[in-house]
Formats: structure tokens, sequence, C-alpha cells
């Protein structure tokens, strides 16, 4: 059996639902030995180590709204990865509403919150992981953007999308700065995905479903799938190139 992934160890952040247990799972397929990731979720995150069964080394809870736990949750992989992280998912983050007329207090709340998660947590992962990936002669990033990062948002989530685009600009840095040390970095930018931050009433679903010429929202497994070849070595060219898999929904 061809296991692209064999020998390899990665840590899949978000990894108790949705495209990051997609991902944990498929990897594991693969060959891979992952480290899952939960917040609120760990019985969800525990029984997927489960049913994923020995390539699943274990779960770690860690809430990235708070400064530090980004740093944390790589020290804790480690320990559980007997020290090697080759692959980091970075696809756990947060879809706040900001309002442009929230009060005050809301408006920079929200902001500092989504900021928080979705930027400075990954940047807090990747600074922590990159150096022992150098130590260990190289390894591969992939980080879940958002077609939001190019296209901007609605006005509700104009913070989701400013955090978006930081994580492309994070992403283009890390390959440009550490690729002569072999670490490879990408970026996914999907739309909407069928998942719980997606809609969930029918009229939701059909208004986000009208605008993707396909005619249906991208599957956590499609974009399992790219992470797993991004982590297979199989186009290191690639790095620091942000592949879309919106359905056509937003063409660059």
């Amino acid at each position: 059996m061809y296991l692209p992934l064999s020998g390899k160890r990665a840590l899949i952040t978000g990894s108790s639902h949705g495209v990051g247990l997609a991902a944990a799972k498929l990897f594991a397929e693969q060959g891979a030995e992952v480290v899952l990731h939960g917040n609120a979720n760990m019985a969800d995150a525990d029984l997927a180590v489960r049913e994923i069964g020995p390539r699943a080394l274990g779960a770690v809870q860690a809430d990235l709204s708070m400064p530090g736990a980004g740093r944390d949750l790589v020290e804790a992989a480690q320990h559980l990865a007997g020290g090697r992280l080759d692959t980091i998912i970075n696809n756990a983050g947060i879809h706040w509403a900001t309002p442009f007329e929230a009060t005050d207090a809301d408006w920079e709340a929200g902001w500092a919150g989504i900021l928080q998660v979705n930027l400075m947590a990954v940047a807090d992962i990747c600074r922590a992981a990159i150096p022992g990936m150098v130590e260990r002669g190289g390894g591969s990033i992939v980080n879940i953007s958002s077609r939001a990062g190019y296209r901007g948002e609605d006005r509700d989530h104009i913070a989701y999308g400013a955090s978006k685009a930081g994580l492309l600009s994070l992403t283009k840095t890390l390959a440009r700065q550490w690729g002569p040390d072999a670490i490879y970095a990408y970026a996914l930018t999907p739309g909407w995905i069928n998942t719980r931050m997606a809609p969930q009433n029918a009229a939701g679903v059909a208004a986000a479903q009208s605008e993707i010429p396909i005619g249906r929202m991208a599957e956590p497994e499609e974009i399992a799938a790219m992470c797993a070849f991004l982590a297979s070595g199989a186009c290191q060219s690639a790095t620091g190139s942000c592949i879309d898999i919106n359905g056509a929904s937003y063409v660059r």
C-alpha cells in the first residue's frame, strides 16, 4: 500500500471536528502519526484519537484565544511526538462577527479575539515549531486562510477578513525566509466549507451555494486532501503559494 505520509508526525489544530478531524483521519490513513488539538470539544478530540487508533499520538487541549497558548500547544505536541514534528496544519480559527456599528468596547474586544486566534496563535505555533524542524532537516506548514483574505469580507466580519489576509502574508514570509532551511509553507484559501461554521438553515445554505459556480460548498475531506498532498513533499516548489479551494466563487 502506498503511504505518502509514512514516517511523518503532524500536529493538526482544531481537529476535534470539521476540516481538522478530516485531516487527522486522512493523515493517519496515509501513514502519518498525528497529534490532535481541541479546546471546548476535548471529548470529541479524545473520541477521534480512539477512532484513529495507534497512529493518533494523543490530543492536546489549548485555548488559542489566550496569549502564549500556541507555544504551549507545540511544546505539548512535541512531547507526545517524541520531540519531533514534521508537519503543522494550522486549521483552528474563529468567525466572530465584528459589526461596524458595534460599541467601541465590543469592536475592540472582537478584533483582539479574532486576531489572537486566527493570526497571533498561528504565528506563535510557527515560531515554536520551526527551530525544531530546522534542527531535524526541514518540515512543512499548511495554514488554512480564506478567500476573505484576498477579496475582503462582509461588513459584519471585517476583522475576520483582515486576520486571514495577515495569515497569507505570514505564510509567504515563512516560505521566503526559511526556504533555505527546507521549511515549506503553504496557505489554503477556501470559501464556504460544509462544516458547523457554514450556514445551518435552508435559506442560509441556499444563499451560500448561489454564489458558488459548482453549486455546492467544499467538503472537509477536500481541504484535508490538499493538506495531505502538500505535507507529502510531492511539490515543494509550491512553497509560498496560496491555493484557492472555493468552487470558483472567488477567482484571482
